[in-house]
């Protein structure tokens, strides 16, 4: 096993009574508009760089901000122009870099840094959206510990009953998106959690961390062992959609009740997620190499993308491991995370992978 794999398996250890996986599926079949849209590389990392897994773009100059997810040092938080240009970077370290988000209200860029992986801590930071190479980072708020959900049973097409019990996992903060009044809404894998920082833009040192919700549907027993991750909000705000990557669902938040449901199942890896303007969900299907295309109903509508694969110089075609997006004028931008997460050897591309990639992919005119 290599030390990613054993990192990950300390951190997201959990305590299960009797887990089975293999209840019937209650998925409908539909007819779908299968969209075979070829990625095309927006970026290349630079040399030492890998696993691009954040993304987020500021509207008014088209900058697009990523950020690297590494147990082996070298994190980097990189600013590229709107033609993919590399314009600069913010070294980090040892500490792996999540989800990013671009706030339009203070121009600045906000940053899951989930330190607790790796003994620091884990916290929000934030920087200019026009930042030099090694700018100054502040700190947000630190993401408070508030344990393990309760338990989640799961009923059997044989009448019997599964409970999971999971975990005190660390604080793992993992995407987040703004709301129309500017509070911050964050995602945290292994707590099962979503947070919330009101009117992020104007709270100064350590900002307020407030609980939406705790659930044992967002967290996973599952593979890859990440629970909550995207989010995306409808157009009135009124539903937060959560990805979870474990489970292979899209969960949906009433803003107003907090009841959660499944918006989506079977999709295999859902990470980030998206909302473009016409009011379609788009999801990042990482052990796919997919990006799904959602109605409100939950109903898959198309897909998109070419399964990744590596090129003799280590570079790679195609979407691998498609990790976070983001949406503007008719494209989606994602990363490619391309990270091998078994401790099997040779059994996933991604092991061949040595120059890691962003992808634009143009979105096709769809009824």
């Amino acid at each position: 096993m290599n030390r990613l794999g054993k990192l990950l398996l300390k951190t997201l250890s959990v305590s299960l009574l009797s887990v089975s996986l293999l209840a019937c599926s209650s998925v409908q079949h539909h007819k779908k508009t299968a969209y075979h849209t070829k990625a095309k590389a927006f970026a290349t990392l630079p040399d030492g760089l890998a696993f691009p897994e954040g993304i987020a773009r500021n509207p008014s100059t088209g900058d697009i901000y990523v950020s690297t997810f590494s147990f082996a040092g070298n994190n980097t938080l990189l600013r590229y122009d709107k033609t993919g240009k590399l314009l600069a970077q913010i070294d980090f370290a040892k500490t792996p870099l999540l989800g990013l988000a671009f706030n339009t209200v203070d121009k600045k860029v906000y940053i899951c840094n989930t330190g607790d992986l790796v003994g620091d801590k884990s916290r929000i930071q934030r920087v200019d959206g026009d930042f030099v190479t090694n700018a100054k980072v502040e700190d947000v708020a630190a993401i408070p510990h508030i344990g393990a959900p309760g338990s989640r049973t799961v009923n059997n097409p044989d009448g019997s009953k599964d409970t999971i019990i999971f975990g005190d996992n660390a604080a793992a903060p993992n995407a987040m998106t703004f709301n129309k009044a500017g509070d911050l809404l964050i995602s945290d894998s292994f707590q099962g959690a979503v947070f919330k920082i009101d009117n992020a833009a104007n709270c100064k040192k350590q900002c307020a961390v407030t609980t939406v919700i705790h659930d044992s549907l967002l967290a996973t027993p599952g593979f890859p062992p990440f629970g909550a991750n995207g989010l995306a909000l409808n157009a009135d705000e009124s539903k937060l959609y959560i990805a979870n990557t474990g489970d292979d669902r899209i969960l949906s938040l009433d803003m107003a009740t907090k009841e959660l449901n499944v918006f989506a199942e079977s999709i295999n890896g859902a990470d980030g997620l998206a909302m473009d303007a016409n009011g379609y969900l788009w999801a990042a299907a990482n052990q796919a190499d997919k990006i799904v295309m959602f109605e409100s109903t939950g109903k898959v509508h198309g897909k998109l993308g070419i399964p990744g694969r590596v090129n003799k110089d280590g570079s790679h075609s195609g979407l691998l491991f498609p990790a976070s997006l983001v949406i503007a004028d008719g494209t989606i931008y994602v990363t490619n995370l391309a990270i091998p997460l078994t401790p099997a050897k040779g059994d996933e591309v991604e092991e061949a992978v040595s120059k890691y990639t962003i992808s634009a992919v143009k979105i096709p005119q769809h009824k």
